[in-house]
């Protein structure tokens, strides 16, 4: 407890106190014997109730949370009662407790206890390994005499004064004299001041604040070296190759608005630069546009994930996690789903959208490698990059990823922020670009995987000076997400996620968004601003290409400031390198990180089948198929999107029969007029992506289908259209994200239509637990065979009921009739007969 304070009695802060007593009891086995009970004015939100659960507190007495709620019942400022107000209070933290729980893989909150899935940022190796053992430290700086400092300073504050004054705090918004915020409102003026004359003298000054005034990232406590006889600027090299490594990070059509949206993508294209499209769709008019964003991303939730869009990009991105919040998927609220948005994405209006925290065919690096494949294959020009988040060990899972064959590696770095993100998650989640950066670079360069692929970073990026330190611990490409959005008129008001963004940028209301004034030129002016300032940083230090700088952790030195004595202890020199390794690359150099053993039968069809795309002729052909051929027929579906677009071929002119068993990921991305039939068995993600056309799956011998697995796990994953027809039972997470696919299967495993949010699904057997969680849209028709399906459906979302209508009956009996055509179904039949 701390509840005993004084003027005489200093508090052990409570983090401190659990985890060096908890630690104390697990080195002479008696952890388990006891319970640790915290009684804490300290603890008051979900991020600090999960630092003392998981160093070691059973239960947690927040009392002064709790005094403060009486207080603020007591003045009326909280309108219901007070033991209503503390169980909304304990629902939220609860609430909150869950989500962390969830992002880390963890179901029970006993699991967590002691856990320490944590990383200590500033504090030194000797406090952390004393106190809280087995926690990675990722910056060292302060120790147990700076901590003791902390506190009397508090409790002088406390007991020193008559009448003690509590401060403003200024975590959530800037308060001028308290805690800083990188995005200031110095900053954001100066910025929309450089915007409106376009004088370069105006950019200095913005960069200035950001780099000057104080420190906020790793970054500000770095700087280059320069040389002793800088060159002119004249001699480096221009503008415009500067601006090619220039990317504007993923922000979807849905949190922004579609004139943001737009705008960003026609700024990067104009400049040579590339702009991410987000997780939400785009458009099919900006496809192949100057409004195209060169970079499709591909997230967990693949909301507007069609072929086309694969087709139309030059880059895509496979986003594992967000820097700003890692382990989350994406929310977009119900309100900002208009009639438009939910086009887009393939999903109902006024729904709130929900990514899973995992991508369901990602399991295991193997699964990144065959996702990395399947993109490959559904554009075969574009490279793939995989976005990672800054943390330790991430230098392991990118090395794995320059093995699975991707050609970016993104890492990205907790400083930014998103509209999208939860408070605790921006403030408590991630860490810096840097340090993912340089461990990323160094594991890389280690293991001679260094020049295969390009590394790309964000993660607040604002200035010339960020892309040159980002690019001396290993980049090559930059990220910007805030910075353009201030430059087109955001003034950092934090209202994102309420669709009232008064600028017109955040926002679907059709009202706000009459507020937008971005123009192209406005974000133009900016990028070239950045860019020249990285010009003259080149100049200063004597070189004339950012590639030549590039992983020189060499040039690197060390800045203090001398007003904020902190920035001293920080202890930095594990960024700084001696001489970098002659011998070992330090940057990408070969065209493109392709697998050289591609499918043969996937080269065959390409080859024999194009032709007929091309022509828009119908053919028929077989093919005897294995468990090594891979996303077939994928590529094809590329010159159907490139050619039609997405209209498509007509129905069945693409009819390709294989026998045999079929490795993963068969009829991924499936286009319409592409007819696939497989006599055999299939691997995973059979479907995945597909947008039209038809699968049909079924065994040589059709005697007891319904009994006999078929298919592998999560096929059918985001769907937006097409007809699947299995004869057999298929495995877990079917149909999960399915948007629009129309399937008829004899039977599934866990989570059936898990997040699904359009189409038609029909079981005709037996469906495993949590069928419908997450499910927003779209129906099921279940046969219930044992009449325990009430037992086995998630009622989050959906409800269940008997078939009511005529309707409902002959759709049902359609679907089944069609099973039974094209499978031979002996089961379908004998339903069709009872």
């Amino acid at each position: 407890t701390d509840k005993n304070v004084s003027k005489d009695k200093l508090p052990i802060p409570s983090l401190l106190a659990v985890s060096g007593v908890f630690h104390y009891l697990l080195k002479r086995g008696l952890a388990t014997k006891v319970s640790i009970i915290v009684e804490t004015g300290e603890a008051r939100d979900t991020h600090q109730m999960c630092c003392l659960i998981g160093y070691g507190a059973s239960a947690i007495y927040p009392y002064l949370a709790y005094e403060t709620i009486y207080e603020l019942c007591q003045q009326k400022e909280i309108k219901v009662s007070y033991e209503e107000a503390v169980l909304n209070y304990k629902k939220a933290l609860e609430a909150g407790i869950l989500k962390i729980l969830s992002k880390m893989g963890i179901s029970t909150l006993i699991s967590y206890h002691g856990g320490k899935i944590f990383e200590t940022v500033c504090l030194n190796k000797d406090f952390v390994e004393k106190y809280f053992p087995g926690t990675p430290v990722t910056l060292e700086a302060d120790g147990i005499k700076e901590v003791e400092e902390s506190v009397r300073k508090r409790h002088e504050l406390a007991y020193e004064n008559e009448n003690p004054q509590i401060s403003a705090g200024g975590e959530m918004r800037f308060r001028t004299g308290e805690e800083w915020h990188a995005w200031s409102p110095y900053a954001i003026k100066a910025l929309h001041k450089f915007i409106k004359t376009k004088d370069y003298k105006d950019y200095k000054e913005f960069s200035k604040i950001s780099n000057e005034v104080r420190p906020a990232f790793i970054r500000d406590l770095l700087t280059y070296k320069k040389a002793k006889k800088p060159i002119p600027i004249d001699e480096v090299e221009p503008i415009e190759e500067i601006l090619k490594r220039f990317v504007i990070s993923a922000m979807s059509l849905g949190a922004l608005s579609p004139e943001a949206h737009e705008t960003l993508a026609e700024t990067a294209n104009k400049l040579g630069m590339k702009s991410n499209s987000g997780e939400g769709g785009e458009d099919p008019k900006r496809y192949w546009t100057i409004k195209n964003s060169a970079i499709k991303q591909v997230a967990s939730g693949r909301f507007g994930v069609t072929p086309t869009y694969l087709a139309s990009a030059k880059e895509i991105e496979i986003k594992i996690a967000q820097g700003a919040k890692p382990g989350e998927g994406g929310q977009l609220p119900g309100h900002k789903v208009n009639e438009y948005v939910a086009k887009l994405r393939h999903s109902q209006p006024g729904v709130t959208l929900i990514s899973p925290p995992p991508h369901h065919d990602i399991y295991s690096i193997e699964d990144l490698a065959q996702l990395i494949n399947d993109l490959k294959e559904a554009n075969p020009q574009s490279k793939v990059c995989v976005k990672l988040v800054a943390e330790t060990g991430v230098g392991t899972i990118a090395a794995g990823v320059a093995k699975g064959y991707a050609d970016l590696i993104q890492i990205s770095g907790g400083e930014g922020g998103t509209g999208a993100s939860p408070y605790s998650s921006i403030k408590n989640a991630g860490n810096y670009l840097e340090i993912g950066l340089a461990e990323t670079q160094k594991i890389l360069m280690e293991n001679n995987l260094r020049d295969k692929v390009i590394i790309k970073t964000d993660g607040a990026i604002r200035t010339g000076k960020d892309i040159v330190i980002a690019a001396l611990l290993g980049a090559e490409q930059f990220g910007f997400g805030t910075a353009p959005m201030v430059a087109l008129g955001c003034i950092m008001c934090r209202s994102c996620y309420t669709n009232k963004c008064p600028t017109g940028i955040a926002t679907q209301d059709p009202k706000h968004r009459k507020k937008f004034k971005g123009k192209v030129e406005d974000t133009i002016a900016y990028f070239k601003a950045v860019a020249q300032e990285v010009r003259e940083i080149l100049a200063d230090m004597g070189f004339k290409r950012l590639d030549e700088i590039i992983g020189r952790r060499d040039l690197l030195e060390i800045r203090t400031f001398d007003e904020f004595p902190g920035s001293k202890r920080v202890k930095l020199k594990k960024f700084l390198i001696e001489d970098y390794p002659p011998d070992k690359p330090l940057r990408f150099l070969i065209k493109k990180n392709d697998n050289p053993r591609r499918s043969e039968l996937a080269k065959r069809l390409e080859e024999e089948i194009v032709p007929y795309i091309e022509r828009g002729e119908k053919v028929y052909k077989e093919y005897i198929i294995r468990n090594i051929d891979r996303s077939i027929p994928t590529r094809l579906n590329y010159y159907i999107a490139i050619k039609y677009k997405d209209n498509g071929l007509p129905e069945d002119t693409i009819n390709l029969t294989f026998i045999g068993t079929a490795g993963q990921s068969f009829g991924a991305f499936n286009h319409k007029g592409m007819s696939i039939t497989l006599i055999g068995d299939a691997n995973d993600y059979v479907g995945k992506g597909m947008n039209g056309g038809k699968i049909i799956i079924k065994p040589g011998d059709l005697k007891d289908t319904q009994n006999h697995v078929i298919m592998g796990n999560t096929c059918l994953y985001g769907a937006t259209g097409g007809e699947l027809y299995a004869a057999g039972k298929v495995g877990e997470r079917f149909a999960i994200r399915n948007s629009g696919a129309i399937a008829v299967i004899e039977g599934a495993g866990l989570h059936c239509c898990e997040y699904m949010t359009g189409g038609i699904v029909v079981v005709l057997g037996k469906v495993g637990f949590n069928l419908g969680a997450g499910m927003t849209g779209g129906y099921a028709y279940v046969l219930n065979l044992d009449g325990d399906l009430e037992n086995k459906v998630n009622y989050s979302y959906v409800t269940i009921r008997k078939l009511l209508t005529d309707k409902e009956f002959k759709e049902l009996k359609n679907l089944i009739e069609k099973h039974y055509k094209y499978t031979e179904s002996l089961w379908a039949k004998n339903i069709l007969d009872n």
